[in-house]
Order: structure tokens, then C-alpha cells, then sequence
């Protein structure tokens, strides 16, 4: 592929996550287009096209993401080709950003803007409650008998300890390993808390055996990227980030039709994006990994390749994904620490890996030399499994 095809991450914009009841969604998806605008090095007006991730807050809200208010919103009108969302749950990140290479690889798009917000942290509990028991589950068969997406985490977490052996205590050590990645993050919404493994197990048991502190916090946040050619970045930017591998399985809908809840699809959406890429899971310097239960993370991280079959949270406990360890991983902090934004926690991932590659994470986060990223995202009753390989580029 010339570079006049290829797609090219310049710039990220995010807001701190966590609950902000005054702090309104169009607002929140404005100030976080003009901050990744602005580190991208490009003006407001050099965007032709905008694709939009959704929000699970608000109807209304989504409406208006639907009929192009952001465009009048940035300025825009008559000036952007197009103004769409692309929505699949926790990969939709994945699978915009694939959206974005083939409209820049197709011509019909020059720069690209991508955004997305969420309220999860201060819309109204029982409507999230609400919407999070029904979404994504069956209501022929699995909803009547009360299958919640905790009770989902729940039967994955069960499976993958029961096939690998862990420990209740090895897979807590996940999530302290993830708040220990949150602390170096200021937009992480448990930036200032520290955790323990007996804090972890000691937390409510929510659906066994998941404890609280297994689950994620819905939180308010706010990412965006702008993507361009990388004939474009070449004159213009000193680094930029390419997409050299992609890959993707859709496994299933209903959960009861998954087949091995302790594999799920990652093997074989990890073999295409290697294949594609050149390079594997040895080469990489960092992984961003769909990690809304402790179990969901190490299942993908087996299935990437990046730990043994069956050792994955053995390894969080030894320290290896930690700051200073083997191999970085979700080193925002996750949605288990940095906050679960709805369909915006794989975008905080994916955004994480761009700003790692562009060395742009900050002196106390930031991985020396980060050059290859492993990025994972998961959709709904973790029906599909997606993969990108990213790379950085010097000029």
C-alpha cells in the first residue's frame, strides 16, 4: 500500500474520566475535537469527514450524534462530506478506525475526525441497570432467566478459572495491576486510590466470583483521533502511527452459543492481524486489551499470544503487565481503573496505543522506545473479538 492510501493517526484528544454531572455530552464531544485537532497539528476546517461512536447515556443524545449536530457544532456545515457512527459494541473502536483507513485509502476522505463521549458515570442508575440487563441479550431465552452482563463476566470468569487453574487471588491481582497503571494516568477515573488484592476480595460479591472491585465503574470520558493519509503526515508530522495488521471474529450472540467461554475468538482474529502485520506477539512493546472483567482480559491476552495458555493472570500476579514489567499492558488503566465508558472503553484503549506510539503519554506513563501495539476490543456478550496491530513511523 503507497503512503497516499495508507492511513495515519496524528493526533488524540481525551477528557478525564469519571463522574461529571455538569459537564455536558455535546460540550464534552466539542472540547475533546478541538483538543485532538490541536494535537494533531491540523486546523478545525482541514476536516472533511467525521465518524462517530455512540453514546448508551441518552436517546436524545444519540439522535442528535445521528443527524450531524457535531457538524454545526465544530463549524462545519457545508465544508464536511460526510457524518456518520459506526457501532459495535467495545470494538467499535476496531472497527471505525478500519472505517477511517478505507475512506482515506478510497479518496474520499483526506482527514478524518473521530469522536466519542459517553455519561455512563452520572446518567441514572436504574436506566443503566435497565439498559445493561437487556442490550446484547437474548430476550427469548437467556433474559427471562434473569442473565445480567455481571452474571456474563460471572460464567466467563468461572470457565477461564476452572480451565487455567487461577486463583481468586491471581485474578484480583489483575486489577491491582491495572490501578497501579491508573495511578500514573491524570484522566483516569481511580487515579488517586491504591489497591490491594485483600481489598479485592474483601469488596461485595457481585455474581460469583466476581467481587465488586472485579467490575467495572460506568464513568463519564470523551476520546477523539484524527487520522490522515500517511503521504499527508509524511509532510507535515515527524511520527505518526500506521495500522500494519487487522483481525476479527465474530463468534457468537448468544453467550450460550460460545463454544469455549475460555478462548472465545481471539486466536484466530490474532492469527490474520500477525499474518497481515509481518511480525508477533514477541515483537510487540505494548498491549491495549478489552478488559471490562479481570477474565475477558487474560482470556484475550492467551488468545493474543502475549501469555501462555492458562498463565495470563498468574503473570499479572508475578508482576509482568505491571509499570516496570515484561510487557505493559493497559497501561491507561483500563476500564477496570481508568473507568468503563460505555462503547468508549475500547476507544480509551485504542487512543492509549496511538499516544504511547506518538510518545506523547507523559513522563511517568510513557514506554521507552514503544514502536509495536497489540490492541483488542470485544463486543457485546463478547460475541466478536477484533484485532490491530499498530505501528509508529519516524519520518
Amino acid at each position: 500500500m503507497s503512503d497516499a492510501d495508507e492511513a495515519a493517526f496524528i493526533g488524540v484528544g481525551e477528557l478525564p474520566s469519571g463522574r461529571y454531572p455538569k459537564r455536558p455530552f455535546m460540550g464534552s464531544l466539542v472540547d475533546v475535537a478541538v483538543a485532538a485537532v490541536r494535537d494533531a497539528g491540523v486546523s478545525m476546517s482541514d476536516i472533511d469527514t467525521i465518524l462517530l461512536i455512540p453514546c448508551l447515556h441518552s436517546p436524545a443524545d444519540q439522535a442528535d450524534l445521528v443527524f450531524s449536530r457535531v457538524v454545526e457544532e465544530l463549524g462545519l456545515g457545508g465544508r464536511a462530506k460526510a457524518s456518520y457512527m459506526i457501532h459495535s459494541g467495545g470494538s467499535t473502536s476496531d472497527n471505525t478506525m478500519r472505517t477511517a483507513a478505507g475512506l482515506i485509502a478510497s479518496g474520499h476522505a483526506r482527514n478524518v475526525l473521530v469522536l466519542q463521549a459517553e455519561k455512563w458515570g452520572s446518567a441514572p442508575v436504574n436506566e443503566m441497570i435497565d439498559m445493561l440487563t437487556a442490550n446484547g441479550i437474548p430476550r427469548e431465552w437467556e433474559k427471562p432467566s434473569g442473565l445480567s452482563f455481571n452474571a456474563v463476566g460471572a460464567l466467563i470468569t468461572n470457565r477461564y478459572m476452572a480451565a487455567s487453574g487461577s486463583t481468586a487471588a491471581q485474578m484480583a491481582s489483575v486489577c491491582v495491576v491495572l490501578r497501579e497503571w491508573a495511578r500514573l494516568n491524570p484522566n483516569a477515573m481511580y487515579k488517586d486510590k491504591p489497591l490491594t488484592v485483600e481489598q479485592v476480595l474483601a469488596s461485595k460479591m457481585v455474581s460469583d466470583p466476581l467481587h465488586a472491585l472485579e467490575c467495572p465503574m460506568l464513568a463519564d470520558g470523551a476520546v477523539g483521533f484524527v487520522l490522515t493519509s500517511a503521504a499527508l503526515a509524511r509532510r507535515t508530522h515527524d511520527r505518526w502511527v500506521r495500522i500494519a495488521g487487522s483481525g476479527g471474529c465474530v463468534s457468537h450472540y448468544s453467550i450460550g452459543q460460545e463454544r469455549d467461554l475460555a478462548v472465545l475468538g481471539w486466536p484466530k482474529a490474532a492469527a490474520q492481524a500477525y499474518e497481515q502485520a509481518g511480525w508477533g506477539p514477541d515483537d510487540a512493546d505494548l498491549a491495549e486489551v478489552y478488559d471490562s472483567y479481570p477474565a475477558v482480559l487474560t482470556i484475550a491476552l492467551e488468545g493474543l499470544g502475549l501469555a501462555k495458555p492458562g498463565e495470563a493472570a498468574r503473570t499479572f500476579a508475578a508482576g509482568d503487565y505491571s509499570p516496570g514489567g515484561r510487557l505493559p499492558v493497559n497501561t491507561n488503566g483500563g476500564l477496570l481503573s481508568a473507568g468503563h465508558t460505555g462503547v468508549g472503553g475500547g476507544t480509551a484503549l485504542l487512543a492509549e496505543a496511538v499516544r504511547q506510539l506518538l510518545g506523547r503519554a507523559g513522563p511517568e506513563r510513557q514506554i521507552a522506545g514503544a514502536e509495536r501495539a497489540v490492541c483488542g476490543g470485544s463486543g457485546g456478550t463478547y460475541m466478536d473479538s477484533q484485532v490491530l496491530l499498530l505501528e509508529g513511523v519516524t519520518r
